[in-house]
């Protein structure tokens, strides 16, 4: 495998990871656990996101890209792959806090739902004799 193909394979696995830190919460619904494996995540993903710090995966795939031949970017990964696409050039440091903000409303409704699910008594059939 090339250097290439390893750094897209970490650029693919660095989506996926921002995808579980905004949406993660979700998958508590239907696997209890997954919460346990999110609430870190998203914690990281708020912290990078209010620090203005680079996630470590950055600079490892621009290394990556720079075995493979390639240029690399001077940028962050969001920057480099995301910005563009989502971001207007006009983000600030403010919209950033807000988009962070976005990011903990998500995942309070999530779990917010997820704890109303379970602080209701289950519904268990009555017993013999009893209507």
């Amino acid at each position: 495998m090339g250097w290439r193909t390893l750094a897209d394979l970490l650029v693919f696995c660095h989506l996926a990871f921002a995808a579980f830190v905004i949406f993660g919460g979700f998958l508590a619904w239907k696997w209890r656990w997954a919460a346990f494996a999110h609430l870190p995540a998203l914690a990281w993903g708020f912290w990078i996101e209010t620090s203005g710090r680079i996630c470590p995966l950055t600079p490892l795939e621009i290394h990556l890209r720079r075995l493979g031949g390639e240029a690399g970017y001077p940028d962050g990964f969001l920057n480099h792959y995301v910005v563009a696409l989502l971001y207007p050039p006009w983000l600030t440091r403010p919209d950033q806090c807000v988009l962070a903000a976005l990011l903990l409303v998500i995942n309070v409704t999530a779990y917010a739902v997820l704890l109303k699910k379970f602080s209701r008594p289950p519904n268990r059939p009555l017993g013999p004799g009893v209507n």
